[in-house]
Order: structure tokens, then C-alpha cells, then sequence
């Protein structure tokens, strides 16, 4: 238990939540957070840190224990208390109103919207702005923003209302390692000005950068906070998963790679008639990981959909199949997704959406297991032996938490409905595994087991396409790494050569330069 402290800006004693009889996400939790620091709370997927944070903002109360803000004992009951008390989330998914300017969304929803003088608006959001160097206009439309100022604007927003204590859930995600930088300057500042901030990430490295302290939660339970100085990734993993562990991915040398995919001025047109993928040509080999790298929706989503069939390519686009047994080459233009997945092609895209895309939410693991099985048109009560075993299978190795096979995985925690759906693809033992944020809001030990699974499809001369956000990831497990930058290809490199910046450079550079030589 931490005794109260002259600085706490919140202090939480024996904090309990529970939903329905199995599932306890907050037991007993105790913890403190000072105004003028940076606190990152740590732990697995499901180990109740959004929970937490929820308590804090007034979507979830308590079942038991107490919250002080400022010293005081206070009911959190809606967000309004919360936003009241000084306290303001920053969500994972942003709640913007796109034809709104940025202004108009500061004010939206607050009382007496309507009545607000968006000139005297503009002026106090001008001036937070300048304050801590963030770069947004008042009168910006948020459709004509970055993923990176749109999170800007949700900070602006609660710091608008007041807030002096700052939760961020998962806030680097979907930025590059220049955006993230920018983002940690912003937080430097506001802890300067004796804010109080809380980081909930997943990124280790990002943690030992940025906070000052780091909370460990475990499976529902508070472990300890350690101060960051005395900190490694190593004894931060070691406290989050609660035993020894290594985290390296097992990269070998590709041996012998075949050409599986042969992609040749890709191009797609979207809607607006701008290119989203604007003349593409690569070749994917059995045998080795291609990284594709790039900004959130510069087209790395795009691409492996227009392989996987489910986008329609611009006439001149050619993508051929090496057939492994054959080696002639089948077009894929034309071909249905399910066509082009008996051939042996699958694509485990985790969306943000993962229960719209992937899985059945209604569904067990057993009968997601068996949608693959549908498809083949076999009968549908015959089946059940072989999903059954494979569901048993992917959560002994990639510890799926369900209190059973036939549990809907709805109600699962993000995470763990993630590795049903990377174990399922990888279980159809394709010739090209197309993956797109396989690890996105993974813990680092299951991240690891499903780097070292792609490893091992690898190894079985499978070519792996992985589309991550991780650079120091991709820099490490890719065998090449190819670069998009707005719809273009500025380049493939070398990963065991690869630098941090050189990608970062990639991403943020229209056309091709000294660095873009294919290697």
C-alpha cells in the first residue's frame, strides 16, 4: 500500500472490479499518481490497466475501494465527474467529428454549445497551442488532418476543459518514431507546468524514454511501481509476465528462397480518383519476411487486400502466384478471395475492428475455428474434432485466457481474440501468410511468441508479408523491409542493416532518393 504523498494528484486504495462471477479485473489495486511526472502503468493484455483508467474516467465505478483526488475522497460516477475533477482520457480510437474544424470539436458537447464566440475559442486553443508546441490551426477540418494531429486535438481538447491530469491509452500506436518524439516533447512540457500524466502502453522501450515511474499490473493484481531509472526491459517483463524471459526473435539467414509473389506496377485508384497505391512492383520469396513499413494509411493495408482479392486493381497492375510445386506462375488478377486462398494465400489482417473483419463474436473459439472448415462446404456437424483441437492447440501456445473453447469471443479481451485470429491463419499452412498488425495492443511475451511463429512459417519456406508499426520490431525480424510513403514505394532495404531513421526518412519522403536502392 502507498501512503498518501504531498504531490499525489490521485491516489487509489484497494481498488476491486469485477464483470459477472468469473472474471475479476481489478483486485485490490493501490496505486498513486503525482502531479509533474509522467506514470506508465504496464501489463499484459487483460491485466486491467484500461479497466483502471475507465475508473478513473468515470465509465466504470468500483465495486470496492476508494479514490482521492487531490487528497480528497471522491465518487467518480460519469465522465462529467471525471472531467470535472481535472481528469481527462485520451482514447485509443479517436472521437472526432470529421467535417468539424478543430475548434468547433473542442467545444462539441460542452454546455452552451452553440452560444460560444468560436474567435475567442480559437484564441485560448492558439494559445495552448503555443504553449506546448503542438501543430494544429483552430480553424483546421479534422478530414484534412494527420492520425498524428488528430491526437494532438484530443489533448488539446481536454486541456481546453481544464484537465491537469492526463491519461493517454496507447498513444503512440499509430505514429512514427518522428511523431512519437514530437509527442514526448509535448508531455515533457506539460509535466514542466506540474501536470500529472499516465501512460498505458505496451512499448517498453517508449516507457524507459518517457515516465519517470512505472506501475505493474499483473493479471488483474498490482505488482509494484518501480522508478524508471532502475528499470530495463528485461525487469519489466520479468514483473509483468511473472517469470524469467528472453526477448529475441530467432531470425535465421533465409535458406534457399523460392519466389512466391510477383507484383508488378500495382496501382489502385480510390473513390476520390487520388491513387492510394501508385505503381508497386516487389517480389515476395518463400523463405524469408518481407516487412512492409509505412505511416498508418499510406497503403500497406491496400496492398495485401489487393493481393488477397479484396480490392479491385487498376488495369497494367499484374500479381502472379509462383505455384511452390509447379513453379509457374497463376495470375491473381480477376480471382476471387476465395479462390486466390485455395491456392494457398491467406491474410490475417487484425483491423481496428477485430470482431467485425475476422471473427464471429457470437462464437466460441471451436466455431471460429470451423469458418475455415465452412468454406470447403463440408458438413457441418462432422467437423468439430479437428477445430476443436486446433482452438485447444492455439490457446496452449499462445496462452489464450477464456474460460472455455465455446466461450463467445466477445468476450474475450482484445488481445486474446487477436491470437484466435493469427493462430487460425497461420493453422491453414498457407504458401504466402499475409499479416497486418499481428501484435497491435499484444503484450511483449505474446508478441514474441507470435514473431517467433512467423519465424518458424519462415523456416518452413512459407513467404511471410508482416505490416507492423514496431520499427525496432521489423528491424529485427524482416529479412527485407519495404518502405510506402503516400501510396508510393520509396524504397526496400536490408533488415539486418536497417536503421531506426533511415526507415523514418522512408515513410516521410515522396520520391525516390539515394537511400530507395532495392538491396
Amino acid at each position: 500500500m502507498e501512503n498518501m504523498h504531498t504531490s499525489d494528484a490521485i491516489t487509489l486504495k484497494g481498488i476491486t472490479k469485477s464483470f459477472g462471477t468469473k472474471v475479476i479485473a481489478n483486485k485490490n489495486i493501490s496505486l498513486s499518481i503525482r502531479r509533474g511526472e509522467v506514470l506508465s502503468l504496464l501489463g499484459e493484455n487483460g491485466s486491467g490497466k484500461t479497466t483502471l483508467m475507465n475508473i478513473l474516467s468515470g465509465i466504470y465505478y468500483p465495486d470496492e475501494g476508494q479514490v482521492f483526488v487531490g487528497g480528497k475522497e471522491v465518487a467518480i460516477r460519469s465522465p462529467g465527474d471525471s472531467f470535472a475533477l481535472g481528469i481527462g482520457m485520451i482514447h485509443q480510437h479517436f472521437k472526432l467529428v470529421d467535417v468539424f474544424t478543430a475548434a468547433e470539436n473542442i467545444v462539441l458537447g460542452l454546455k452552451g454549445h452553440g452560444k460560444f464566440d468560436l474567435k475567442a475559442v480559437g484564441e485560448k486553443v492558439r494559445a495552448i497551442c503555443e504553449r506546448y508546441g503542438f501543430d494544429i490551426t483552430p480553424e483546421q477540418k479534422v478530414y484534412d488532418m494527420t492520425v498524428s494531429q488528430k491526437q494532438t486535438l484530443e489533448i488539446v481538447k481536454v486541456l481546453y476543459r481544464g484537465a491537469d491530469i492526463l491519461i493517454l491509452d496507447e498513444p503512440t500506436a499509430v505514429l512514427t518514431p518522428q511523431e512519437t518524439e514530437k509527442l514526448f516533447g509535448v508531455i515533457r512540457e506539460m509535466k514542466k507546468d506540474g501536470k500529472a500524466i499516465v501512460i498505458i502502453t505496451h512499448k517498453l522501450h517508449e516507457v524507459l524514454s518517457v515516465s519517470d515511474r512505472v506501475s505493474i499490473l499483473r493479471k488483474g493484481e498490482y505488482i509494484g511501481t518501480v522508478d524508471t531509472k532502475d528499470a530495463t526491459e528485461i525487469s519489466l517483463t520479468e514483473m509483468m509476465v511473472g517469470k524469467k524471459v528472453t526477448l529475441n526473435i530467432d531470425r535465421k539467414v533465409p535458406v534457399n528462397p523460392k519466389k512466391r509473389l510477383s507484383v508488378q506496377n500495382l496501382s489502385i485508384t480510390g473513390e476520390d480518383g487520388i491513387k492510394v497505391l501508385d505503381n508497386i512492383t516487389f517480389d515476395a520469396m518463400g523463405g524469408e519476411i518481407l516487412g512492409i513499413a509505412g505511416i498508418s494509411g499510406c497503403g500497406q493495408k491496400e496492398l495485401l487486400e489487393a493481393i488477397a482479392g479484396l480490392k479491385i486493381v487498376d488495369a497494367g497492375s499484374s500479381i502472379d502466384f509462383i505455384e511452390p510445386d509447379t513453379d509457374k506462375p497463376d495470375s491473381l488478377i480477376g480471382k476471387t478471395p476465395r479462390q486466390i486462398k485455395e491456392m494457398g494465400i491467406t491474410l490475417s489482417f487484425v483491423p481496428e475492428d477485430r470482431l467485425g473483419m475476422g471473427l464471429v463474436a457470437s462464437m466460441g473459439m471451436t466455431d471460429n475455428m470451423m469458418l475455415k472448415s465452412y468454406e470447403q462446404g463440408k458438413s457441418f456437424f462432422v467437423e468439430r474434432k479437428q477445430p476443436h483441437d486446433l482452438a485447444e492447440e492455439i490457446k496452449g501456445d499462445l496462452a489464450v485466457v477464456t474460460p472455455s473453447i465455446n466461450t463467445p469471443v466477445r468476450r474475450l479481451s482484445g488481445g486474446n481474440v487477436q491470437k484466435v485470429l493469427v493462430g487460425r491463419e497461420i493453422a491453414a499452412a498457407p504458401a504466402v501468410l499475409m499479416t497486418a498488425y499481428a501484435v497491435r495492443g499484444l503484450d511483449i511475451g505474446t508478441s514474441y511468441q507470435i514473431y517467433n511463429l512467423l519465424s518458424e512459417q519462415k523456416d518452413k519456406g512459407v513467404a511471410v508479408m508482416y505490416v507492423g508499426e514496431d520499427l525496432d520490431v521489423l528491424i529485427d525480424l524482416c529479412d527485407r523491409i519495404l518502405v510506402l510513403c503516400a501510396g508510393k514505394m520509396t524504397g526496400i532495404i536490408d533488415g539486418r542493416t536497417a536503421t531506426k531513421e533511415q526507415i523514418g526518412l522512408l515513410m516521410t519522403k515522396t520520391s525516390h532518393g539515394e537511400e530507395s536502392a532495392n538491396v
